[in-house]
This record gives structure tokens, sequence and C-alpha cells, in this order.
């Protein structure tokens, strides 16, 4: 696991639209928790990290995470 992140794990959310939107990008059913999915990918050891203006983007094998730097929100997630 890497031993820092640019932001804090444990204070990552999203909007009740944020929820949709990583459901719908991810094809994820509703009984799966879209914060704790995108939590994983971002723990993952070979999960890469690049900031771009006021975002944060995490890629982890085939998930590419959005989170705001300022304040830890997930924008969203995509499949690449």
């Amino acid at each position: 696991m890497n031993e820092e992140y640019p932001f804090s794990i444990t204070d990552l959310h999203t909007t009740p639209l944020g929820v949709e939107r990583i459901r719908r990008n991810l094809d994820l059913p509703d009984s799966i928790d879209a914060v704790n999915f995108c939590r994983s990918f971002i723990l993952e050891d070979f999960a890469k990290f690049e900031r771009k203006g006021k975002n944060w983007y995490v890629t982890a094998g085939h998930v590419r995470v959005t989170v705001n730097a300022k304040s830890n929100t997930i924008i969203t997630a995509h499949k690449i």
C-alpha cells in the first residue's frame, strides 16, 4: 500500500449525484457502496496519483477516480 496519500483517504465522500454518476459510469449495482468501491482502487499498491489543477486523478487497474483536492469529494470514476 502507498505510504502517503496526497489527500485524506478517511475523509473521502461524494454527493448523491456523484453516487449516481459513479454507479452509471462503472456499471455498479445499487447494493455496492460507491465511495468504498472507489476507495478500494485508491488503496491499491499500483495506484498512480496525478494532480491536474484542482483535482487528483487516481488510476488503478481499469478505473480512474477523480477527487477534488480541496474538499476530498469523489467527483466521478470511469472505466479506462
